[in-house]
């Protein structure tokens, strides 16, 4: 069924909406979930949480893409559980990992709400980015936002994992000096 008309099926409250949403988006959600928190039962957790939060959302909400619509429902309930699991010492996968690359770029010891408000955050690292390469674009953005391993990222693109080891330092170290240079950080 085509995104529009599942919408609308959120908009008639129609719990339709949630079964075709399952069927079409189920499985990539779970990737998402996945790449985030590696425990089969979070993730369906979440997943299921997705679908909760996509039938409170809509109305009033109307996504312009729905699957990206889904998948930052999905993300944000993940790293909601994975901080919570943290702060358990529990939980694990790539996003671990990813936050200590990217907290040398970002945080100076303080918390990124400290260091400024994390929408004006966003707005640099879009600004910034913009200004990148597309490889290095796609690359960053399948590491710290989908959180998806270095090997993962250079078999789909088709890449060694040197270069993407190489690519994601160079734009670390480009993004920490342009932060700087914004007097994000210090």
């Amino acid at each position: 069924m085509e995104d529009n008309k599942i919408i609308e099926l959120y908009y008639k409250r129609d719990e339709q909406a949630i079964d075709e949403t399952k069927s079409k988006y189920d499985a990539y959600l779970r990737t998402v979930s996945g790449n985030i928190l590696r425990d089969t039962e979070d993730v369906v957790e979440c997943v299921n949480d997705t679908y909760l939060g996509a039938w409170n959302a809509i109305p009033p909400s109307r996504p312009i893409v729905f699957r990206a619509f889904l998948a930052k429902i999905t993300r944000n309930l993940s790293l909601k559980k994975f901080r919570s699991l943290s702060a358990e010492k529990r939980g694990g996968g790539e996003a671990s990992l990813s936050f200590d690359e990217l907290s040398e770029c970002i945080v100076d010891g303080k918390s990124i709400d400290e260091a400024i408000e994390a929408k004006e955050l966003a707005g640099m690292i879009d600004v910034f980015l913009s200004g990148r390469n597309a490889d290095d674009r796609k690359i960053f953005v399948c590491r710290y936002w989908h959180f998806d391993s270095v090997l993962d990222i250079a078999e789909r693109f088709g890449f060694s994992e040197s270069k993407v080891k190489m690519s994601l330092k160079r734009t670390r170290d480009e993004l920490k000096a342009y932060l700087e240079s914004k007097g994000v950080i210090v």
